[in-house]
């Protein structure tokens, strides 16, 4: 995955934004305001982190070497994800799928259906 790939894959997941409050090396990916992914996009080699359920990441660690405990971030709960071209783009885009859905899952459910996102219409099925 190419560093502008990955960064249209943040920014395509409803009420995204790309901010640099760290520095301006390191683009991080928020919605509403909290951290789904972080990426030094002109490193070499690119690589994102990217929140995970504990317990998928670590399935995810043991099954492919390019997937590491969150480099300065809570190893239980984020994974760096290095882009060598030994995962496949889709499994790539699941894992950020999944780091944004993580994030939504705790925001308010106002904020929730303000980002159509589907699991706030999964709980008016209930």
């Amino acid at each position: 995955m190419k560093p502008d790939v990955l960064k249209a894959a943040c920014l395509a997941l409803n009420g995204t934004a790309e901010t640099f409050p760290f520095n301006a090396e390191t683009s991080v990916f928020k919605v509403c305001g909290k951290i789904f992914a972080l990426s030094a996009l002109d490193a070499t080699p690119l690589s994102v982190s990217l929140k995970c359920e504990p317990e998928l990441a670590l399935r995810l660690r043991a099954a492919h070497p390019s997937i590491t405990g969150g480099w300065h971030l809570n190893k239980r709960h984020w994974n760096t994800v290095t882009l060598d071209g030994s995962l496949t783009e889709r499994l790539v885009r699941e894992m950020i799928e999944d780091s944004y859905d993580l994030v939504v899952a705790r925001l308010p459910r106002a904020e929730q259906l303000l980002l159509d996102w589907p699991g706030s219409r999964r709980a008016d099925e209930h």
